[in-house]
């Protein structure tokens, strides 16, 4: 099985994990990456970066010339994506920049005129309802008129794309897995006196955007309500909430039970993840981001969850999006927005150690069966199978 995957994300090598473990799934199989080799991700990592080519046995990322270096919707391709295509005939695209991606329908468009006769998929994680005018809505159109199969990162964006009339093959899951090997039980003893955490003080966590839609204030709604207990909140990231947030704890008198950590390499975030008790993403649902085709936002996915879960941490989310679906019963998800649930949740785990520990081991075991790259790998694998059977 020839199976070619584009997009931009991956760029970044560690995002190649799931699908190095794809090429190792089984002899046969061979994986080749398509890339932009030039891309400007903005941002904080607001550099040009130019990509390498790479090979490592049935495994590979091929740099092809690009038009557009930051915008994903108009991303597009040279000619050297011709050679690349009639020289190796794929059996699998699959194009993850979502349905109204222009380089979803170059692929498809070359895919027909080479006459490779491949399968054509792409991946979204768009999870919001939303309405096309033309040009727009006939390109859509076309993509979904040339899908063979979907894979999408959330039960709503399921729903979304089956409202829009399509009827084939679907597969939920996330684009990226969890690493097993760094994300992994791995007690912080010393990084606990460091921070001058005491042994009988329950930490809190959270690991994201500072940002209102992330449900911090409710956060420390919820565990101003438990200052009898001893606890400590661990928040680790940055965003443009910070100073009202640190407003807010004074006003709660709570400053003096935050720990602030700046964002960390991704490598040292599983260290901060295992000083947690609990790790909480109190996710809010908003109207108030607009896009030309739609309104708001809600949680895709939740990644950190998984992280947190593949370090034996306990976890705590509302149920904004994809966030119930992802816990489902290896964790407690309470009403988002709801500070007194929220209460209610991180009291259950501060009142009874067994208990979270239960959960704790639960969401494990989940991560180990259904979040790593090599489960996401098996999962994408079999999806295939089932495509070019039919």
């Amino acid at each position: 099985m020839k199976i070619l995957v584009a997009s931009h994300t991956y760029i970044v090598d560690l995002n190649r994990e799931k699908l190095r473990k794809l090429a190792q799934l089984a002899p046969g199989i061979e994986v080749t990456v398509v890339v932009p080799r030039r891309w400007r991700p903005g941002g904080v990592q607001n550099k040009l970066i130019e990509t390498q080519f790479l090979e490592e046995g049935s495994f590979r990322v091929m740099p092809i010339s690009n038009f557009s270096q930051n915008n994903q919707g108009l991303l597009t391709f040279g000619a050297d994506l011709i050679s690349l295509l009639r020289q190796w005939r794929p059996d699998i695209i699959q194009v993850e920049q979502g349905a109204k991606a222009i380089a979803y329908s170059e692929f498809i468009t070359l895919n027909r005129l080479l006459g490779l006769k491949a399968k054509n998929l792409f991946f979204t994680w768009w999870n919001l309802p939303y309405q096309l005018k033309f040009p727009v809505s006939v390109l859509e159109s076309y993509n979904l008129r040339h899908t063979d199969g979907i894979i999408v990162g959330n039960q709503d964006g399921a729903e979304i794309l089956r409202d829009r009339g399509y009827s084939g093959p679907l597969k939920i899951m996330p684009q990226l897995g969890v690493d097993e090997t760094l994300f992994r039980p791995h007690p912080q003893p010393e990084l606990r006196t460091q921070l001058a955490i005491l042994p009988d003080e329950f930490v809190v966590g959270f690991v994201g955007r500072f940002v209102e839609e992330k449900g911090l204030l409710t956060l420390l709604q919820s565990l101003s309500q438990l200052a009898d207990k001893p606890w400590k909140l661990v928040l680790l990231g940055r965003g443009p909430l910070k100073d009202t947030l640190f407003q807010k704890a004074t006003e709660l008198k709570l400053q003096n039970r935050l720990i602030w950590i700046e964002s960390v390499p991704h490598d040292e975030v599983q260290r901060y993840i295992n000083l947690m008790d609990v790790l909480v993403l109190p996710s809010e649902t908003t109207d108030k981001f607009k896009t030309l085709t739609s309104a708001g936002w809600k949680e895709q996915f939740g990644h950190v969850l998984i992280e947190a879960m593949a370090c034996q941490v306990a976890v705590i989310g509302s149920d904004s999006g994809e966030i119930p679906n992802v816990i489902q019963d290896a964790g407690l998800v309470f009403p988002e927005g709801n500070a007194e649930a929220l209460q209610d949740c991180l009291s259950k785990l501060m009142d009874n150690p067994v208990f979270a520990e239960e959960l704790a081991h639960r969401g494990y075991q989940r991560a180990m069966e259904h979040y790593t790259n090599q489960a996401l790998a098996q999962q994408q694998f079999e999806f295939y199978q089932t495509i070019l059977e039919e």
